[in-house]
């Protein structure tokens, strides 16, 4: 299963990512980090449907995200 990883420390909620995720993944979070800007977060019970197509993470102007992408099988024949 693909995933993502965002540094909430980093963010500055430009929501740059919310808009480039093709299968609406991620959203504005209603808590705030250090810097007091919102964060963004995946919503926790979509978490499985992320294709690890990295779009959020190239997308990210502060490299915040960071995207683990599932292994794929080898074709067998």
């Amino acid at each position: 299963m693909s995933r993502i990883e965002i540094q909430e420390d980093r963010c500055k909620g430009c929501l740059l990512c919310t808009v480039a995720c093709p299968v609406d993944l991620l959203r504005q979070a209603d808590r705030f980090n250090a810097m007091g800007y919102k964060v963004v977060e995946a919503d926790p019970e979509r978490l499985e449907e992320c294709t690890g197509c990295a779009a959020c993470a190239k997308l990210c102007p502060d490299c915040c995200i960071t995207v683990y992408r599932t292994a794929k099988k080898a074709k067998e024949g």
